[in-house]
């Protein structure tokens, strides 16, 4: 019984440790930080709502009962002689007369905020922007439009966008570091004297530059600040590169015939990308408010698209809506914060200095 014991026991406790020692230390680091563990929480309820937007704000039913069949209008447009009306177009909800006609038939259930991002309120009876109410939580913009249902729209473009532009610019900015750190010399000292010239530019003023050469178009806005946005972890990845080059595990696997490629894959980006990781919530940040920025000066998504940035405008022109701004304001501030807190549990937790 006892040696059974003596060989259960490690095997339990072996199934029990998945993740490697280092990894399972930087994951309780961030578990005691209990401020980022609340911030990641709160971010992906923030990131799932915005994910599932079209269901929770939109001037669609989710789902309409007409004469015993079911039809799923956020998913499928129908005409409105689908509902016994008499125009072959797509059926207006927010119609009385469509509403009339399918309920006398059945039922529409409608989403939980009754405006897309484009729908204004024309029942509301008050000149635009309108203050909160019962219908407009947030008020209106200067178009009848509801700020609640604005604000997620353009929180999902933000995030998508932003998330979008940090995978992208730190995939570049992780293949020039290690290229540099890895093979140093003339590389190296090319790689640092052009990301001088290249960092010193004004950054925002040659996107305002670039971008007024274009018709609008998220594409070549995601292109232009591309341009600029993959230096944010040249210099981590290079000093790891640098550093764990002459390594006495890379030189034996150089001398043992292991390729660059595989040496600088297997060995040294495990390593390096540690303190990456650490760093996107911040380069997040950056992002999302450099779109914001864009949008407040007219330079950014085209016009007409849901944003914070173009919320932020309609609040410096109309001064006598002070919702407008303290939307804008306070949701932009609330969704960096989330992001800064939640970079700086990051941070702390990949910091190999902390216990």
């Amino acid at each position: 019984m006892s040696s059974q014991h003596s060989i259960v026991t490690p095997l339990s406790q072996t199934k029990k440790r998945r993740l490697n020692p280092v990894w399972q230390a930087r994951l309780d680091r961030f578990r005691h930080n209990r401020l980022g563990v609340i911030s990641l929480i709160i971010f992906t309820i923030v990131f799932v709502i915005c994910m599932a937007v079209n269901v929770i704000a939109n001037d669609k039913p989710l789902l309409v009962n007409y004469d015993g069949d079911y039809y799923v209008p956020v998913l499928k447009a129908y005409p409105e002689t689908a509902f016994g009306g008499i125009f072959e177009t797509e059926a207006n909800y927010k119609d009385p007369a469509v509403q009339e006609l399918i309920e006398s038939k059945g039922y529409l259930l409608m989403p939980p905020i009754a405006f897309a991002d484009q729908t204004p309120n024309v029942e509301l009876g008050l000149p635009y922007p309108a203050p909160p109410n019962s219908q407009n939580w947030l008020g209106t913009d200067d178009q009848g439009r509801d700020v609640l249902a604005r604000i997620l729209y353009g929180m999902r473009v933000s995030l998508l966008f932003g998330l979008a532009l940090t995978l992208a610019g730190a995939f570049i900015g992780i293949i020039v570091g290690a290229i540099q750190g890895y093979y140093g010399g003339w590389v190296d000292l090319a790689g640092q004297r052009f990301m001088e010239v290249w960092g010193g530019m004004p950054q925002l003023f040659m996107i305002i530059i670039l971008v007024s050469l274009f018709s609008p178009s998220i594409t070549i806005l995601f292109g232009l600040m591309l341009l600029f946005g993959w230096m944010g972890l040249v210099g981590l990845v290079r000093a790891e590169f640098l550093r764990a080059r002459n390594f006495d595990y890379v030189r034996a696997a150089r001398n043992l015939g292991v390729s660059d490629a595989q040496i600088m894959l297997k060995h040294i980006l495990p390593n390096a990308l540690a303190s990456s990781l650490s760093q996107l919530p911040f380069i997040l940040t950056a992002n999302i408010i450099a779109l914001t920025a864009l949008d407040f000066l007219g330079y950014g998504l085209p016009p007409g698209s849901p944003s914070l940035g173009e919320l932020m405008v309609q609040g410096k022109n109309n001064l006598d809506a002070p919702w407008l701004a303290l939307s804008g304001f306070f949701s932009l501030t609330f969704i960096l914060s989330l992001l800064i807190f939640i970079g700086e549990a990051l941070r702390d937790a990949f910091d190999p200095r902390r216990s």
